[in-house]
């Protein structure tokens, strides 16, 4: 394992922070955009709900779900990292829509709001970072409104003899070769690399969140399994 120990996930994403948008769209050759406007139209959020979008990062599905809710409803856009989110409110300032979003700096697996407090949960190729997963996804079932709903897209493993090999060779080679090449940040890439490579499968996604509570849990595939959308409801 290349990735140096002594640095946290929080520090990962405040080094890459500066590049994440453009690398985004560079490693995913722009489909992560399609992934959230599909899952947009396989559960629609509706006006006025409120939102907590986990692990905002940039706060690109942060804004999207404003846009949504409208000025009626409320997101808030919550992550660990600094620098993450300074990127995040200038882009939130810059589109005027600081009435529609709070964003806060804070622990995905442990956040302060109390039970039963959003319609609507979302987490965006996020909770594969999580030193502890069920931690996360029962945090979400906890801030969950009865009724409410959890959206989690993530990466994930295709299962295709053909497909699958060829997803390995990217995500290990030429996604920290990139990282190295475009932002001399090797060692960052391949920690990404490590979280998608251990990240629990769709199917096992799928057990999880039911035996956490989550209700009616269904996933869509995209990209030959390359991505996934787990929904549940609490």
């Amino acid at each position: 394992m290349v990735t140096d120990k002594k640095q946290s996930p929080q520090e990962i994403f405040n080094t890459i922070a500066p590049n994440y948008d453009y690398m985004n769209n560079v490693i995913s050759l722009g489909t992560h955009k399609s992934w959230r406007k599909k899952v947009a139209m396989t559960m629609p959020i509706p006006k006025g709900s409120y939102v907590l979008d986990l692990c905002c990062g940039t706060a690109d599905w942060t804004i999207h779900h404003a846009r949504t809710v409208g000025p009626s409803g409320h997101v808030v856009g919550l992550d660990f990292s600094e620098n993450m989110l300074k990127i995040a409110d200038k882009k939130v300032t810059e589109l005027h829509l600081n009435k529609e979003i709070s964003l806060v700096q804070g622990d995905a697996m442990a956040t302060n709001y109390p039970d039963n407090t959003f319609d609507f949960v979302t987490i965006g190729f996020g909770l594969r970072n999580l030193p502890d997963k069920i931690a996360g996804l029962r945090e979400m079932y906890r801030v969950l409104k009865p009724g409410g709903s959890v959206i989690i897209l993530e990466t994930s493993q295709p299962d295709n003899p053909i497909v699958r090999p060829a997803w390995h060779f990217y995500f290990a080679k030429i996604m920290p070769l990139l990282g190295k090449i475009l932002t001399k940040q090797q060692a960052e890439y391949q920690y990404l690399d490590e979280t998608t490579e251990k990240f629990m499968s769709y199917q096992e996604l799928v057990d999880t969140m039911t035996e956490i509570g989550f209700k009616d849990v269904h996933f869509k595939r995209y990209n030959l399994g390359a991505a996934a959308a787990h929904f549940g409801t609490k």
